[in-house]
């Protein structure tokens, strides 16, 4: 079962959730903080090593370090 990453849309918490083929959307899951069931599966950016490359690429925009979210600025942002 792959690992998705979900927010709560009532507090706004991330976490993520081991998921089965078939509920790919979260359907059914609850926030870990809250207990709310409104929660949204977010887009999850990855990273690879390439096979000619001195450390790891990452799959995100070039020179960002920052994930899908709609914030402008956040501690993760370089």
């Amino acid at each position: 079962m792959p690992i998705y990453e979900f927010c709560c849309q009532s507090c706004q918490i991330r976490f993520e959730e081991l998921v089965g083929s078939s509920d790919t959307e979260g359907t059914g899951l609850k926030c870990p903080s809250c207990e709310s069931g409104k929660v949204n599966r977010l887009f999850s950016s990855f990273s690879f090593k390439s096979s000619g490359g001195q450390g790891p690429a990452s799959s995100g925009a070039a020179g960002s370090n920052c994930g899908p979210c709609s914030k402008t600025s956040c501690a993760g942002c370089g």
